[in-house]
């Protein structure tokens, strides 16, 4: 593949009437992005959580065969996967509409469509990516300016530049987004923090949206840090409040290269 390929814009999309399905590609094409086309909701899911930093924009319809584009959205945010999804559906009642926006997407978009206007909007989505990957690389130096490079928490040792954990036991690999929720408590250590503060600020996503993802993001960190998952100490819930990451004092933490 060469360099001007790489360069496009990738957009999946996901559609099972053929015909509507190859127009959208002619025209994204057309618009020199490189396009995905898939016809059932389950080969769609599969390859996306295979390959979640593949694409930059997911048009969804909600009818599919295999599973419906609510559920494929609504597992995509559930695994932390921030990638702009447009559903493109038949579907026009509100309440429709507002499921979409609950389970996660960004753009919902009824059929039958202008293209001008579905352009527009993919080309708003990829404005909204890029301030996103430039802001979170923003947040992720400010944190690691803050902090060392590894640490002793709970359980096991974690390095922020290699994304790694090893305790006595193996070396867990993390991703960034686990990486950046961990900062996140730590910068906060000992203050209740809400779900929709985490969603905002670590996941970037509207505090109205209805995921759980942060539970269980923080079930994982716990099976990596606390000694004893089942019951923490390190990794609290709150129930209707929220969440806090507990320690004595900073000073307790094993800075390894203190």
């Amino acid at each position: 593949m060469n360099s001007e390929t790489e360069k496009k814009p990738h957009i999946l999309v996901v559609e099972d009437e053929i015909n509507l399905a190859v127009g959208i590609r002619y025209s994204l094409e057309h618009e020199n992005f490189l396009v995905t086309l898939i016809h059932d909701g389950l080969s769609a899911l599969d390859l996306i959580l295979k390959n979640p930093h593949k694409f930059d924009v997911i048009v969804l319809d909600i009818m599919l065969p295999g599973m419906n584009g609510y559920s494929i959205c609504s597992e995509i945010r559930e695994k932390g996967i921030l990638i702009p999804i447009m559903f493109l559906s038949a579907r026009t009642l509100p309440e429709d509409k507002a499921r979409g926006f609950d389970v996660g997407a960004n753009q919902y978009l009824p059929k039958p469509f202008e293209l001008e206007e579905f352009l527009a909007r993919i080309r708003n989505m990829l404005k909204f990516k890029t301030l996103l990957h430039d802001e979170k690389k923003s947040n992720e130096k400010n944190a690691s300016d803050e902090l060392p490079y590894e640490m002793r928490i709970g359980n096991a040792t974690v390095n922020f530049n290699t994304l790694e954990a090893k305790n006595d036991q193996k070396t867990i690999h993390l991703t960034h987004l686990e990486i950046s929720l961990l900062k996140y408590f730590i910068l906060n250590e000992n203050r209740l923090i809400s779900k929709e503060e985490l969603l905002e600020n670590v996941w970037k996503m509207s505090s109205g949206m209805n995921t759980r993802a942060p539970d269980q993001f923080i079930l994982r960190l716990r099976k990596i840090f606390e000694k004893d998952p089942a019951h923490p100490e390190l990794f609290l819930t709150y129930r209707n409040a929220g969440y806090r990451f507990t320690a004595q004092t900073k000073s307790e933490y094993e800075n390894i290269h203190n």
